[in-house]
C-alpha cells in the first residue's frame, strides 16, 4: 500500500468521523436579536456549504465539506427549534429578555440581559437563561437577593 493512499484514507476517515455539534436539551428560547443572529449564522453556513461543495475535488479533501455540512445541520436545527420570546414592556420581575442590574456583596454593580444560549456573551453583558446566575435571578423582583456560587447579589433594577 502506498503512503499517498494511506494518507487519503486517513483524511477520509477523519471527515467521516467529524462529530455533530452538541445541541442543548433546553428549549431554544431567543430574543428578536437572537433570532436575527440565527438567520445570519444559517445563511453563512449555507454559503460555506455551497462553497465547499463547489471547491472541486472532494476526493482530495472532504474535511472542508464535512465541516460545512456539520455547521449547516447545527444552524438549521437551532433555527428550526427557535422560540421567539418577548419580555413584558414593564417587567415587575426578572424574566427572559429582561435587563437586570445587580449589586454584588463585594460592591460591584453589574448589568446583564438574560438571553438564549446561542446569543450569550457574558463579556458583553449577555447571559444565557440556563446559566446559574440567570436561574437564580429569574422570577426575582427589585430588592430581592439571590445567592450564586456562595456570594449574594441584590436585584437593583429590571427593565
Amino acid at each position: 500500500m502506498s503512503v499517498a493512499f494511506t494518507r487519503e484514507e486517513d483524511l477520509e476517515a477523519r471527515a467521516a468521523d467529524l462529530p455533530d455539534r452538541p445541541i442543548s436539551a433546553h428549549p431554544n428560547l431567543v430574543t428578536a436579536e437572537g433570532l436575527a443572529a440565527l438567520d445570519v449564522a444559517l445563511a453563512e453556513a449555507q454559503r460555506a456549504y455551497v462553497a465547499a461543495k463547489a471547491a472541486g475535488d472532494v476526493s482530495v479533501d472532504r474535511t472542508a465539506l464535512a465541516r460545512a455540512t456539520r455547521e449547516l445541520r447545527y444552524w438549521s436545527a437551532r433555527r428550526g427549534s427557535a422560540q421567539l420570546t418577548q419580555p413584558a414592556l414593564q417587567p415587575d420581575f426578572v424574566q427572559f429578555g429582561a435587563v437586570v442590574r445587580i449589586a454584588r456583596e463585594d460592591g460591584r454593580v453589574q448589568t446583564f440581559r438574560i438571553v438564549g444560549e446561542d446569543e450569550a456573551d457574558p463579556a458583553a453583558g449577555l447571559i444565557s437563561y440556563v446559566s446559574p446566575l440567570a436561574q437564580a435571578l429569574l422570577g426575582k423582583a427589585i430588592g430581592e437577593t439571590v445567592t450564586v456560587a456562595g456570594s449574594e447579589a441584590e436585584v437593583l433594577d429590571v427593565a
